[in-house]
Protein backbone atom coordinates (compact mmCIF):
# COMPACT_ATOMS: atom_id res chain seq x y z
CA UNK A 1 0.00 0.00 0.00
CA UNK A 2 1.13 3.73 -0.94
CA UNK A 3 2.54 5.90 1.81
CA UNK A 4 -0.18 9.18 1.42
CA UNK A 5 1.79 12.00 0.72
CA UNK A 6 1.83 14.77 3.37
CA UNK A 7 0.88 18.44 2.50
CA UNK A 8 3.97 20.75 2.06
CA UNK A 9 6.77 18.08 1.45
CA UNK A 10 8.43 17.25 -1.95
CA UNK A 11 7.81 13.50 -3.21
CA UNK A 12 11.14 11.89 -4.52
CA UNK A 13 10.86 9.62 -7.06
CA UNK A 14 13.93 7.58 -7.81
CA UNK A 15 15.53 7.60 -11.32
CA UNK A 16 17.18 4.75 -13.13
CA UNK A 17 20.84 4.94 -13.59
CA UNK A 18 22.50 5.79 -16.94
CA UNK A 19 23.92 2.82 -18.96
CA UNK A 20 27.67 2.32 -18.44
CA UNK A 21 29.50 2.99 -22.19
CA UNK A 22 30.81 -0.22 -23.94
CA UNK A 23 34.65 -0.08 -24.53
CA UNK A 24 35.13 0.46 -27.88
CA UNK A 25 35.44 -3.05 -30.02
CA UNK A 26 38.96 -4.02 -31.14
CA UNK A 27 41.90 -6.66 -29.83
CA UNK A 28 41.34 -8.88 -27.29
CA UNK A 29 43.60 -7.60 -24.10
CA UNK A 30 47.29 -9.73 -24.16
CA UNK A 31 47.36 -12.59 -21.75
CA UNK A 32 50.67 -12.75 -19.91
CA UNK A 33 53.22 -15.23 -21.88
CA UNK A 34 54.22 -18.26 -19.41
CA UNK A 35 57.84 -18.63 -18.90
CA UNK A 36 60.16 -21.37 -21.06
CA UNK A 37 60.45 -24.88 -19.35
CA UNK A 38 63.46 -25.70 -17.19
CA UNK A 39 64.86 -27.68 -20.25
CA UNK A 40 64.05 -24.84 -22.53
CA UNK A 41 66.04 -22.70 -20.97
CA UNK A 42 68.95 -25.54 -20.35
CA UNK A 43 69.01 -26.12 -23.84
CA UNK A 44 71.08 -22.68 -25.08
CA UNK A 45 73.75 -23.57 -22.19
CA UNK A 46 74.13 -27.25 -23.25
CA UNK A 47 74.44 -26.25 -26.94
CA UNK A 48 77.21 -23.74 -25.87
CA UNK A 49 78.90 -26.47 -23.95
CA UNK A 50 79.38 -29.07 -26.44
CA UNK A 51 80.00 -26.50 -29.36
CA UNK A 52 82.89 -25.46 -26.48
CA UNK A 53 84.10 -28.86 -25.61
CA UNK A 54 83.73 -29.80 -29.52
CA UNK A 55 86.11 -27.02 -30.11
CA UNK A 56 88.37 -27.96 -27.53
CA UNK A 57 88.75 -31.49 -28.55
CA UNK A 58 89.42 -30.50 -32.63
CA UNK A 59 92.40 -28.24 -31.48
CA UNK A 60 93.61 -30.51 -28.76
CA UNK A 61 93.54 -33.76 -31.15
CA UNK A 62 95.29 -31.67 -33.89
CA UNK A 63 97.47 -30.48 -31.35
CA UNK A 64 98.85 -33.70 -30.04
CA UNK A 65 97.92 -35.13 -33.73
CA UNK A 66 100.63 -32.95 -35.17
CA UNK A 67 102.90 -34.42 -31.94
CA UNK A 68 102.45 -38.07 -32.83
CA UNK A 69 103.01 -37.69 -36.60
CA UNK A 70 106.10 -34.55 -36.61
CA UNK A 71 109.10 -36.80 -37.83
CA UNK A 72 111.67 -37.45 -36.09
CA UNK A 73 110.60 -41.32 -34.24
CA UNK A 74 109.91 -42.07 -30.66
CA UNK A 75 106.92 -44.34 -29.54
CA UNK A 76 103.49 -42.90 -29.04
CA UNK A 77 103.62 -43.21 -25.51
CA UNK A 78 106.99 -40.95 -25.14
CA UNK A 79 105.33 -38.48 -27.30
CA UNK A 80 101.93 -38.10 -25.63
CA UNK A 81 104.27 -37.60 -22.19
CA UNK A 82 106.18 -35.09 -24.45
CA UNK A 83 103.15 -32.98 -25.66
CA UNK A 84 101.46 -33.29 -22.36
CA UNK A 85 103.91 -31.98 -20.33
CA UNK A 86 104.45 -28.79 -23.02
CA UNK A 87 101.04 -28.29 -22.16
CA UNK A 88 100.71 -27.57 -18.46
CA UNK A 89 99.81 -31.34 -17.50
CA UNK A 90 103.49 -31.93 -16.21
CA UNK A 91 102.61 -32.68 -12.97
CA UNK A 92 99.79 -35.47 -14.32
CA UNK A 93 102.80 -36.87 -15.99
CA UNK A 94 104.78 -37.40 -13.56
CA UNK A 95 101.92 -39.16 -11.49
CA UNK A 96 101.51 -41.78 -13.94
CA UNK A 97 104.88 -42.26 -14.03
CA UNK A 98 105.72 -42.34 -10.31
CA UNK A 99 102.67 -45.21 -10.25
CA UNK A 100 104.95 -46.90 -12.91
CA UNK A 101 108.33 -46.34 -11.02
CA UNK A 102 110.58 -48.89 -9.94
CA UNK A 103 113.56 -48.14 -7.89
CA UNK A 104 116.61 -49.37 -8.72
CA UNK A 105 117.60 -52.93 -6.50
CA UNK A 106 120.07 -53.05 -4.38
CA UNK A 107 123.16 -55.19 -4.85
CA UNK A 108 124.12 -58.34 -7.51
CA UNK A 109 125.89 -57.94 -10.16
CA UNK A 110 126.21 -56.81 -14.27
CA UNK A 111 124.63 -59.35 -16.66
CA UNK A 112 127.27 -58.31 -18.83
CA UNK A 113 130.94 -59.72 -19.10
CA UNK A 114 132.81 -56.14 -19.68
CA UNK A 115 135.43 -57.93 -21.61
CA UNK A 116 132.85 -58.79 -24.17
CA UNK A 117 131.79 -55.52 -25.08
CA UNK A 118 133.39 -54.95 -28.05
CA UNK A 119 136.85 -53.09 -28.81
CA UNK A 120 140.31 -53.15 -28.57
CA UNK A 121 143.33 -52.76 -25.37
CA UNK A 122 146.14 -50.38 -26.80
CA UNK A 123 149.31 -49.97 -25.67
CA UNK A 124 151.75 -47.54 -26.84
CA UNK A 125 155.24 -48.78 -27.76
CA UNK A 126 158.40 -47.41 -29.60
CA UNK A 127 157.46 -48.67 -32.96
CA UNK A 128 153.47 -47.51 -32.28
CA UNK A 129 155.27 -43.83 -31.55
CA UNK A 130 157.41 -43.85 -35.06
CA UNK A 131 153.95 -44.80 -36.87
CA UNK A 132 152.08 -42.13 -35.41
CA UNK A 133 154.83 -39.64 -36.76
CA UNK A 134 154.98 -37.11 -33.50
CA UNK A 135 150.72 -37.37 -32.65
CA UNK A 136 150.79 -39.99 -30.28
CA UNK A 137 147.72 -41.01 -29.30
CA UNK A 138 145.97 -40.48 -25.84
CA UNK A 139 145.00 -43.47 -24.03
CA UNK A 140 143.45 -42.84 -20.68
CA UNK A 141 144.51 -44.22 -17.52
CA UNK A 142 142.40 -47.10 -16.46
CA UNK A 143 139.49 -46.14 -14.26
CA UNK A 144 138.79 -47.56 -10.58
CA UNK A 145 135.10 -48.89 -9.75
CA UNK A 146 133.29 -46.98 -7.73
CA UNK A 147 131.52 -50.36 -6.70
CA UNK A 148 135.01 -51.46 -5.09
CA UNK A 149 137.27 -53.97 -6.32
CA UNK A 150 137.04 -53.94 -10.47
CA UNK A 151 135.27 -56.91 -12.18
CA UNK A 152 137.40 -58.48 -15.05
CA UNK A 153 137.63 -55.28 -17.61
CA UNK A 154 135.42 -52.80 -15.55
CA UNK A 155 137.56 -49.86 -16.58
CA UNK A 156 139.86 -50.84 -19.04
CA UNK A 157 139.31 -48.12 -21.81
CA UNK A 158 139.22 -49.82 -25.77
CA UNK A 159 139.62 -48.08 -28.88
CA UNK A 160 136.56 -48.41 -31.10
CA UNK A 161 136.97 -45.93 -34.15
CA UNK A 162 140.50 -44.60 -35.13
CA UNK A 163 141.45 -41.65 -37.36
CA UNK A 164 143.77 -42.26 -40.19
CA UNK A 165 145.69 -45.15 -38.51
CA UNK A 166 145.56 -43.46 -34.47
CA UNK A 167 143.32 -44.18 -32.18
CA UNK A 168 140.66 -41.50 -31.80
CA UNK A 169 137.89 -42.59 -29.94
CA UNK A 170 138.27 -44.97 -26.51
CA UNK A 171 135.30 -46.33 -24.24
CA UNK A 172 134.66 -48.48 -20.68
CA UNK A 173 132.38 -49.30 -18.82
CA UNK A 174 132.21 -49.34 -14.60
CA UNK A 175 129.75 -49.84 -12.55
CA UNK A 176 128.85 -46.08 -10.71
CA UNK A 177 127.95 -47.17 -6.84
CA UNK A 178 128.15 -49.68 -4.02
CA UNK A 179 124.74 -49.52 -3.31
CA UNK A 180 123.51 -50.36 -7.23
CA UNK A 181 126.47 -52.57 -7.89
CA UNK A 182 124.20 -53.88 -10.71
CA UNK A 183 123.96 -51.24 -12.87
CA UNK A 184 126.47 -49.86 -14.96
CA UNK A 185 127.62 -46.32 -16.82
CA UNK A 186 129.04 -46.55 -20.88
CA UNK A 187 131.72 -43.78 -20.49
CA UNK A 188 133.62 -42.43 -23.85
CA UNK A 189 136.70 -39.96 -24.47
CA UNK A 190 137.09 -38.41 -28.18
CA UNK A 191 140.23 -36.96 -28.66
CA UNK A 192 139.44 -33.12 -30.60
CA UNK A 193 143.06 -33.86 -32.30
CA UNK A 194 141.34 -36.03 -34.21
CA UNK A 195 137.28 -35.53 -34.27
CA UNK A 196 135.44 -32.93 -34.85
CA UNK A 197 132.30 -31.58 -33.31
CA UNK A 198 128.32 -30.68 -35.22
CA UNK A 199 125.49 -29.21 -33.51
CA UNK A 200 122.11 -30.40 -34.75
CA UNK A 201 118.55 -28.99 -34.62
CA UNK A 202 115.59 -31.70 -33.96
CA UNK A 203 112.26 -31.71 -35.86
CA UNK A 204 110.66 -30.59 -32.44
CA UNK A 205 113.12 -29.06 -30.65
CA UNK A 206 114.06 -26.67 -31.55
CA UNK A 207 111.69 -26.93 -34.38
CA UNK A 208 111.62 -25.79 -38.12
CA UNK A 209 113.82 -22.85 -38.72
CA UNK A 210 116.72 -21.60 -41.48
CA UNK A 211 119.63 -23.92 -39.37
CA UNK A 212 121.47 -24.44 -41.92
CA UNK A 213 122.04 -28.17 -41.38
CA UNK A 214 119.76 -31.11 -41.54
CA UNK A 215 118.13 -32.84 -38.61
CA UNK A 216 120.03 -35.97 -39.07
CA UNK A 217 123.03 -37.44 -40.60
CA UNK A 218 121.65 -38.32 -44.66
CA UNK A 219 122.89 -40.71 -46.81
CA UNK A 220 125.75 -38.99 -49.00
CA UNK A 221 126.61 -37.34 -45.37
CA UNK A 222 128.19 -40.19 -43.13
CA UNK A 223 131.61 -40.59 -44.28
CA UNK A 224 133.94 -39.69 -41.74
CA UNK A 225 131.02 -39.99 -39.00
CA UNK A 226 132.78 -41.21 -35.68
CA UNK A 227 129.71 -40.79 -33.04
CA UNK A 228 126.30 -39.28 -32.45
CA UNK A 229 124.78 -38.43 -28.61
CA UNK A 230 122.05 -36.70 -27.33
CA UNK A 231 121.62 -32.72 -26.09
CA UNK A 232 119.85 -31.34 -22.95
CA UNK A 233 116.54 -30.93 -22.04
CA UNK A 234 113.87 -29.28 -23.99
CA UNK A 235 114.99 -26.16 -24.43
CA UNK A 236 111.77 -24.51 -22.57
CA UNK A 237 112.94 -26.59 -19.51
CA UNK A 238 117.02 -26.04 -20.53
CA UNK A 239 117.34 -22.69 -18.36
CA UNK A 240 119.22 -21.74 -21.06
CA UNK A 241 119.01 -21.09 -24.82
CA UNK A 242 119.90 -22.93 -28.61
CA UNK A 243 122.17 -20.90 -30.94
CA UNK A 244 122.75 -22.41 -34.72
CA UNK A 245 124.30 -20.38 -37.74
CA UNK A 246 123.16 -16.91 -36.86
CA UNK A 247 119.83 -18.12 -35.46
CA UNK A 248 117.72 -18.71 -31.92
CA UNK A 249 115.89 -20.32 -30.01
CA UNK A 250 115.30 -18.90 -27.26
CA UNK A 251 117.95 -16.40 -25.72
CA UNK A 252 121.71 -17.65 -24.16
CA UNK A 253 121.35 -17.03 -20.44
CA UNK A 254 124.69 -15.63 -18.69
CA UNK A 255 125.99 -18.15 -16.21
CA UNK A 256 124.27 -21.15 -17.98
CA UNK A 257 126.41 -24.21 -18.59
CA UNK A 258 126.86 -24.26 -22.18
CA UNK A 259 128.73 -26.84 -24.78
CA UNK A 260 130.22 -24.17 -27.51
CA UNK A 261 130.95 -25.63 -31.31
CA UNK A 262 133.33 -23.49 -33.02
CA UNK A 263 133.15 -23.87 -36.53
CA UNK A 264 136.65 -25.46 -36.91
CA UNK A 265 134.97 -28.12 -34.89
CA UNK A 266 136.15 -27.39 -31.82
CA UNK A 267 133.88 -28.14 -28.67
CA UNK A 268 134.12 -26.27 -25.74
CA UNK A 269 132.08 -26.72 -22.30
CA UNK A 270 132.00 -23.98 -19.20
CA UNK A 271 129.62 -21.60 -17.92
CA UNK A 272 128.38 -18.96 -20.38
CA UNK A 273 130.06 -15.42 -20.57
CA UNK A 274 132.85 -16.49 -18.71
CA UNK A 275 136.43 -18.16 -19.37
CA UNK A 276 136.15 -16.38 -23.04
CA UNK A 277 132.79 -17.95 -23.85
CA UNK A 278 130.67 -15.69 -25.97
CA UNK A 279 129.61 -15.18 -29.21
CA UNK A 280 131.95 -14.35 -32.33
CA UNK A 281 132.40 -14.93 -35.86
CA UNK A 282 134.26 -18.35 -34.98
CA UNK A 283 131.37 -19.82 -32.84
CA UNK A 284 129.14 -21.71 -35.30
CA UNK A 285 126.47 -23.47 -32.29
CA UNK A 286 125.66 -22.68 -28.72
CA UNK A 287 123.78 -25.53 -26.82
CA UNK A 288 122.78 -24.60 -22.98
CA UNK A 289 121.31 -26.93 -20.61
CA UNK A 290 121.33 -26.17 -16.38
CA UNK A 291 124.68 -25.25 -14.43
CA UNK A 292 127.60 -26.82 -14.49
CA UNK A 293 128.06 -29.80 -12.28
CA UNK A 294 132.20 -29.91 -12.41
CA UNK A 295 134.24 -26.86 -11.88
CA UNK A 296 137.91 -26.81 -11.84
CA UNK A 297 137.62 -30.36 -11.15
CA UNK A 298 135.48 -30.03 -8.27
CA UNK A 299 131.50 -30.60 -7.53
CA UNK A 300 129.90 -27.96 -6.58
CA UNK A 301 127.94 -27.80 -3.19
CA UNK A 302 124.68 -26.47 -5.74
CA UNK A 303 124.54 -30.08 -7.14
CA UNK A 304 123.39 -31.18 -3.72
CA UNK A 305 120.61 -28.58 -3.31
CA UNK A 306 116.68 -28.75 -4.92
CA UNK A 307 117.98 -31.77 -6.71
CA UNK A 308 114.85 -32.59 -8.43
CA UNK A 309 113.97 -29.07 -8.96
CA UNK A 310 117.29 -28.30 -10.20
CA UNK A 311 118.58 -30.99 -12.28
CA UNK A 312 115.31 -32.03 -13.98
CA UNK A 313 112.04 -33.64 -13.59
CA UNK A 314 112.53 -37.31 -13.38
CA UNK A 315 110.62 -40.55 -13.49
CA UNK A 316 107.80 -40.62 -10.85
CA UNK A 317 109.97 -37.81 -9.09
CA UNK A 318 113.01 -40.16 -8.11
CA UNK A 319 116.67 -39.48 -8.24
CA UNK A 320 118.11 -42.50 -9.02
CA UNK A 321 117.37 -42.63 -13.28
CA UNK A 322 118.94 -42.53 -16.63
CA UNK A 323 121.22 -39.59 -16.94
CA UNK A 324 123.54 -37.79 -19.24
CA UNK A 325 126.49 -35.96 -19.10
CA UNK A 326 129.34 -34.10 -20.56
CA UNK A 327 132.74 -32.71 -19.44
CA UNK A 328 136.22 -31.81 -20.83
CA UNK A 329 139.71 -33.10 -19.79
CA UNK A 330 142.90 -30.55 -19.31
CA UNK A 331 144.40 -31.86 -21.87
CA UNK A 332 140.96 -31.25 -24.07
CA UNK A 333 139.02 -34.81 -25.03
CA UNK A 334 135.34 -34.82 -24.69
CA UNK A 335 134.35 -37.12 -22.16
CA UNK A 336 130.97 -38.27 -22.61
CA UNK A 337 128.80 -40.99 -19.74
CA UNK A 338 124.97 -41.96 -19.74
CA UNK A 339 123.47 -45.10 -17.83
CA UNK A 340 120.62 -45.94 -15.08
CA UNK A 341 119.85 -45.63 -11.63
CA UNK A 342 122.03 -42.26 -11.45
CA UNK A 343 121.27 -39.28 -9.43
CA UNK A 344 123.49 -36.16 -10.51
CA UNK A 345 126.36 -36.15 -8.15
CA UNK A 346 126.90 -39.61 -9.30
CA UNK A 347 127.11 -38.29 -12.26
CA UNK A 348 129.02 -35.65 -11.87
CA UNK A 349 131.70 -38.19 -10.09
CA UNK A 350 131.98 -40.39 -12.37
CA UNK A 351 132.77 -37.63 -14.89
CA UNK A 352 135.53 -36.22 -12.13
CA UNK A 353 136.97 -39.33 -12.31
CA UNK A 354 137.28 -39.91 -15.96
CA UNK A 355 139.38 -37.08 -15.65
CA UNK A 356 136.58 -34.44 -16.20
CA UNK A 357 137.37 -30.44 -15.31
CA UNK A 358 134.52 -29.13 -16.65
CA UNK A 359 130.68 -30.78 -16.72
CA UNK A 360 127.53 -30.42 -17.13
CA UNK A 361 124.85 -32.45 -17.12
CA UNK A 362 122.48 -33.03 -20.56
CA UNK A 363 119.48 -35.44 -20.89
CA UNK A 364 117.67 -37.77 -18.71
CA UNK A 365 115.42 -40.25 -18.22
CA UNK A 366 115.85 -43.49 -20.21
CA UNK A 367 113.65 -42.58 -23.94
CA UNK A 368 115.93 -39.53 -24.64
CA UNK A 369 119.67 -41.41 -23.54
CA UNK A 370 121.70 -42.58 -26.47
CA UNK A 371 125.32 -42.96 -27.61
CA UNK A 372 126.36 -44.18 -30.80
CA UNK A 373 129.86 -45.07 -32.40
CA UNK A 374 130.32 -45.86 -36.15
CA UNK A 375 132.55 -48.41 -37.19
CA UNK A 376 133.26 -48.56 -41.71
CA UNK A 377 132.94 -52.19 -41.67
CA UNK A 378 133.99 -51.78 -45.59
CA UNK A 379 131.60 -49.14 -46.38
CA UNK A 380 133.36 -46.14 -44.78
CA UNK A 381 130.25 -43.78 -46.72
CA UNK A 382 127.51 -45.31 -44.79
CA UNK A 383 129.22 -47.24 -41.32
CA UNK A 384 127.55 -49.12 -39.26
CA UNK A 385 125.92 -47.12 -36.28
CA UNK A 386 126.33 -49.79 -32.71
CA UNK A 387 125.20 -48.34 -29.40
CA UNK A 388 127.67 -47.94 -26.58
CA UNK A 389 125.24 -49.27 -24.06
CA UNK A 390 123.38 -52.34 -25.03
CA UNK A 391 120.43 -51.53 -22.84
CA UNK A 392 119.56 -48.25 -24.28
CA UNK A 393 116.01 -47.97 -25.60
CA UNK A 394 117.26 -45.66 -28.93
CA UNK A 395 117.95 -47.84 -31.44
CA UNK A 396 121.87 -47.28 -33.22
CA UNK A 397 120.50 -45.82 -36.17
CA UNK A 398 118.22 -43.47 -34.42
CA UNK A 399 119.95 -40.47 -36.01
CA UNK A 400 120.06 -41.85 -39.77
CA UNK A 401 116.48 -40.52 -40.08
CA UNK A 402 115.12 -37.14 -38.95
CA UNK A 403 115.34 -36.62 -35.14
CA UNK A 404 112.62 -34.63 -33.17
CA UNK A 405 114.96 -33.28 -30.62
CA UNK A 406 118.97 -31.46 -31.38
CA UNK A 407 121.72 -34.29 -30.86
CA UNK A 408 125.79 -34.06 -31.46
CA UNK A 409 127.31 -35.61 -34.22
CA UNK A 410 131.09 -36.28 -34.44
CA UNK A 411 133.30 -36.53 -37.41
CA UNK A 412 136.97 -37.02 -38.62
CA UNK A 413 138.84 -34.71 -39.03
Amino acid sequence: MARPAIAGQRTYTPQASPPRRQPPPGPPPRQPRPGPRPAQRRLPVLRMAVAAVTIFGLITGWSLGHSLTTPGGGSALARVAEWARSHGMGPLVTFGEWLQYNPPKVGGRPPVSFNKLGGTTVHVTKSRKKHHAGLLPIIPANLGSPAGRPLPGEGVWRAVVSVKGIPAVFKTYVRQSRIYSSYYVGIVSMDQRLVKFDLRPGSEDPGPGNWGVPMEVPPGARRGLVATFNSGFKIASAEGGFYLNGHYDGSLVKGAASEVFYRNGRLAIGSWGYGGLQLGPQVAAVRQNLKLILVNGKIPASVDQNVLSNWGATLGGSYYVWRSGIGITKDGRIIYVYGPALDVKTLASVLQRAGVVTGMELDINPYWMSFMYYLSKGNPSDPTPVNLLPGQMQPANRYYSTSSRDFTAAFAR
